[in-house]
């Protein structure tokens, strides 16, 4: 099993949609599909990816927006996120019309998820952790062996997630990083729900918020 991912920015907040997907078999995931569909369908295509379910880490516009209509186009069941982030989902057509998006519809994913859970597809088994803060529902999707992680909005190169949104709370979201992320392994790289991807030890030792010299750290 050989896995690898593709990043397809979507939406005009340049979210980082990606392809999960084992190289060998083909089979794969969209890990948070929040818009241009079209676009998220040409990557699978050029990459030779047959989807067998939709991810999501949370249930912001950017990185959901687009589920219900891929889900019922090619009949794919949706994973994640938690459960407390129902009422993100529930406002997605209201949130559409705020932010000039296409007509959304709200929906129930098949699967919510918790720490602990497993989300697996083809040989492909994914560790999941719940790390509210961002939102109280926010999941991240771990592939031990491949040392990689799919975060959202938790942690960015040299930044960390907004909390100023409905139930966010910085305190939360700094105890979710230090106490969910940094035990899997300075050497993890991640991919984030907005920018380039780095590894848990390069934001350790340099993102002003997070870094073990931080302030707050001490």
């Amino acid at each position: 099993m050989t896995l690898k991912f593709v990043i397809v920015p979507v939406t005009p907040f340049s979210q980082n949609c990606s392809l999960l997907f084992d190289a060998d078999s083909g089979a794969g995931v969209v890990v948070d599909p929040g818009g241009d569909l079209e676009r998220i369908l040409a990557a699978a295509d050029r990459h030779g990816v047959k989807l067998k379910k939709i991810l999501l880490t949370h249930g912001h516009i950017d990185h959901c927006g687009g589920t219900a209509e891929l889900s019922e186009r090619l009949g794919l069941p949706v994973e994640g996120p938690h459960r407390e982030d129902a009422f993100w989902i529930d406002q997605l057509p209201t949130q559409g019309r705020m932010f000039g998006f296409p007509r959304l519809r709200a929906f129930t994913p098949r699967r919510w998820l918790d720490t602990g859970d497993t989300v697996r597809f083809g040989e492909v088994e994914l560790e999941v952790r719940h790390c509210p803060g961002h939102t109280p529902g926010h999941v991240i999707f771990f592939a031990r062996e491949a040392r990689l992680a799919f975060v959202g909005d938790l942690l960015f190169q040299g930044s960390i997630g907004r909390t100023d949104f409905p139930r966010g709370d910085h305190a939360t979201l700094l105890r979710s990083i230090r106490e969910q992320l940094w035990p899997l392994g300075d050497d993890v790289r991640f991919v984030p729900g907005h920018g380039p991807t780095s590894t848990f030890g390069e934001e350790r030792r340099s993102n002003p918020f997070v870094s073990d010299h931080a302030p707050d750290a001490l």
